[in-house]
């Protein structure tokens, strides 16, 4: 399933407090839950969180379900970007 980074450009989150990014969270989540029910194929794997923005990772069919997600839950997608590759260290060993 193909992989994406969403950037939202979010004023302050960094400076949210734990019950405020839970509450995030949570709502995402039953987002996806009735997504999931209605047969669309989209997951959340994690987010980074910055001062003024969240990177999320999302796994789905498509980017329009990435939007559709962002569009439901409240949560802007600034910038949608489809995830071609993923490299770590080990990546220099060689391994095919």
């Amino acid at each position: 399933m193909p992989r994406f980074m969403i950037e939202r450009e979010i004023p302050d989150i960094g400076s949210a407090d734990h019950d405020a990014l839970t509450e995030a969270a949570g709502k995402s989540n039953a987002v996806l839950n009735d997504m999931k029910a209605e047969r669309k194929n989209v997951q959340w794997e994690h987010s980074y969180v910055t001062a003024n923005s969240t990177f999320c990772i999302y796994l789905a069919d498509s980017e329009a379900l990435v939007n559709e997600h962002a569009e439901r839950s409240g949560f802007p997608a600034t910038k949608v970007t489809l995830i071609k590759r993923v490299i770590d260290p080990v990546t220099a060993e060689g391994f095919k």
